[in-house]
């Protein structure tokens, strides 16, 4: 997935997907995963994601968006819709999803 090492101007959002897998279908999942990170990156107001995932199932995956009115259409959207569901059917045992406003953000690198 894409990475997001960049700081846009604030404010802008973040949406913070933190999920427990269940065993199996990983294949499915990867290929979903992939499928719904390239329709994020065509969607107006996207910015970036980052996403990790340990060997235990748990992983954090945090998309930025420039404002909340992306956010609400990303939700809607029919293909991620699908991709919703199946989640809650096949792939998850439990998720937390949070909004969050960065108000800045600096980075370092070596």
């Amino acid at each position: 997935m894409t990475g997001f090492d960049r700081h846009p101007d604030g404010p802008y959002y973040a949406v913070i997907f933190t999920t427990k897998r269940t065993g199996g279908g990983d294949r499915e999942y990867g290929e979903m995963a992939e499928a719904m990170a390239r329709l994020s990156e065509k969607q107006p107001g996207y910015l970036g994601i980052e996403s990790v995932r340990g060997e235990d199932g748990l992983g954090i995956t945090v998309s930025y968006w420039r404002d909340q009115a992306s956010i609400k259409a990303w939700k809607a959207l029919a293909e991620h819709l699908i991709a919703q569901k199946s989640g809650r059917e096949r792939w998850y045992q439990w998720y937390n999803l949070r909004i969050a406003k960065v108000e800045r953000g600096y980075s370092f690198k070596k």
